[in-house]
């Protein structure tokens, strides 16, 4: 569709009110900021539900399918998480607290680093062994940090404006948080355009954000590139967030076809407002070798699957490389072990536009991939080649690699690791770096290395970094250095409750093995196999039960959360 048959009369009638409500939010006191939150919470476990049955519908299940734990961990439990992270901050501030608490920041290596996660003693006992800190970019100070942490409600408010925030169609909380982030950690108000695959979420977000759709402080919209297109380049829009592809950002930036590569090279980009992206990539999982159990292998090749295969693979974030040691005997076991938990999992559908051609594209390259689930995931074990399809861009679906790299010794191992998800990998939005805890204790200035070395907006260490997308807490973007010319996964952050600055990266860490294994590891943690494993027997139960507990914590809840989630 041309721009001059496009009917915009719809997107523009959205934009309209959005402009003078703008001036209505930026005035917006505090408490009633809060009080908003704390209605929404409701309405968010009162649909979710519904949600999660029309999520189920579009994927080709039932509401009352194993599968449809992933619906409600990524749909109503983290739009819920995430929300009751920014209430935590607010409340603190209201209180005339610092957002930060005591003890929280500290100086290391030039850098400030702070604790962001858990934060609550709700956090430290559903989550228990799960850490997150943040690092701040070098030469940042930690009285920094704590004086220009929530500026929008310390003195230093942000833009008000309108927003345009592009929704994804993988993941159903994408959009909603975008909307918090923009609404109270960026100040603006939001015109949010559906993407067309899950366009069928409308609804349910405007239930959600019914009071704010009332006061002009939100409007959905619905549409496809023509629509985002007119809606970027709007005088009413004064910023924008895409999540999506470098190639999404590309054209909106600097449009298609033959003039794009003039437009960036003299540097004439189609939009020229502030822009935040999130945009996928190539996401390493790093095993590092070690003592491991035969209980060890078992529970890694699920960890590991689970990176890849939840949401048919189709996550910015999934694991798309496993990076192996070439002489450590534990990578046969391992990989035998991934290959009986790819046997044991359900046929599904690859619903996302698209995944069939790009899993085709990876038989094509590799015809003796293995196959399971009747073709839906794909094995590809030994990779050589830098230039592989699977190496140089996002598959987008459920076909996983394995890069064998030479090391003598665990230091050597990680230092061409790092090296290889660095240099060669595309993308630095996330990676996973699993390591046993005798390893992490003998191996501690390595491990160290590693840690400090991999540029990545979310490091998980014995945990997939898509979990850093759920707490709200913990910053969610892409490493810092990108530019328009050259976007890799995207710049800036969104969620981000602490509303912190000069962000480098989030590193999170859970323990190794699962409890009361985690005692024999000597990590006193007492969390079971957590609920986003997709060999998670009860994931189901456990994730509708956290999903309502989340939004109004009681001990009266917790037995019959501990038993769903004990029998995982």
């Amino acid at each position: 569709m041309t721009p001059s048959a496009l009917d915009t009369s719809a997107l523009d009638r959205a934009v309209a009110p959005l402009r003078r409500g703008a001036a209505t939010w930026s005035t917006t006191p505090l408490p009633e900021r809060i009080a908003l939150l704390e209605r929404l919470l409701p309405r968010v476990v009162a649909g979710s539900a519904d949600m999660v049955a029309a999520g189920a519908n579009a994927k080709g299940y039932g509401p009352d399918s194993p599968w449809a734990a992933e619906d409600w961990m990524g749909g109503p439990w983290a739009l819920v998480q995430n929300t009751t992270a920014l209430l935590h901050v607010l409340r603190r501030i209201a209180a005339g607290r610092e957002p930060l608490a005591p003890g929280a920041v500290r100086a290391r290596d030039g850098r400030a680093l702070v604790d962001v996660f858990p934060t609550t003693g709700w956090d430290r006992l559903l989550l228990n062994g799960f850490s997150a800190q943040v690092w701040t970019r070098p030469g940042t100070t930690t009285e920094q940090v704590r004086e220009r942490a929530a500026g929008e409600y310390r003195g230093r408010p942000g833009r008000p404006g309108v927003a345009l925030v592009l929704g994804a169609g993988n993941v159903a909380a994408i959009t909603a948080l975008d909307i918090l982030h923009k609404l109270y950690v960026e100040g603006e108000v939001v015109v949010a355009k559906m993407n067309p695959v899950n366009a069928y979420l409308r609804p349910h977000f405007e239930q959600v954000f019914a009071e704010f759709v009332a006061r002009d402080w939100v409007r959905f919209v619905d549409g496809g590139a023509a629509e985002g297109g007119h809606l970027t380049r709007h005088d009413g829009v004064d910023s924008i967030h895409v999540t999506g592809s470098d190639r999404t950002h590309d054209s909106i930036v600097w449009g298609t076809g033959d003039e794009a590569a003039g437009r960036r090279r003299e540097d004439r980009p189609l939009v020229d407002k502030p822009f935040s992206s999130e945009l996928g990539g190539v996401s390493p999982c790093i095993v590092t070798p070690g003592p491991w159990s035969d209980a060890d292998f078992r529970f890694q090749a699920e960890h590991i699957v689970s990176s890849k295969t939840n949401n048919s693979g189709h996550n910015c974030i999934a694991s798309q490389i496993l990076v192996v040691p070439r002489d450590w005997d534990g990578t046969e076991r391992l990989l035998n072990e991934i290959r009986r938990v790819l046997r044991g999992l359900p046929p599904r559908t690859d619903y996302y536009p698209g995944a069939g051609e790009r899993l085709a594209a990876v038989r094509a390259a590799h015809p003796t991939a293995e196959t399971y689930g009747d073709g839906c995931r794909l094995l590809v074990p030994d990779i050589a080649d830098h230039d592989d399809v699977l190496i140089t861009g996002e598959v987008f679906g459920s076909a996983l690699g394995v890069v064998r790299l030479a090391g003598t010794t665990t230091a050597e191992f990680l230092h061409r690791a790092v090296d290889f998800a660095n240099d060669v990998l595309p993308g630095t939005l996330g990676a996973t770096l699993i390591v046993h805890p005798r390893t992490a204790r003998s191996e501690r200035a390595a491990l160290k290395t590693a840690v400090d070395g991999l540029r990545y907006g979310t490091l998980g260490v014995n945990c997939w970094s898509a979990v850093g997308f759920l707490l709200g807490y913990t910053p969610w973007g892409a490493y810092p250095g990108n530019t328009r010319h050259a976007i890799g996964s995207g710049v800036g952050f969104v969620h981000n409750a602490f509303m912190l600055e000069d962000v480098e990266k989030t590193v999170l860490r859970a323990p190794f093995a699962p409890a009361p294994r985690s005692l024999a590891t000597r990590e006193p943690a007492l969390s079971p196999r957590p609920p986003y494993f997709v060999t998670n027997r009860t994931a189901l139960t456990t994730a509708k039960r956290l999903t309502r507990f989340t939004a109004g914590p009681s001990p009266l809840g917790l037995p019959a959360l501990f038993a769903s989630a004990l029998r995982g």
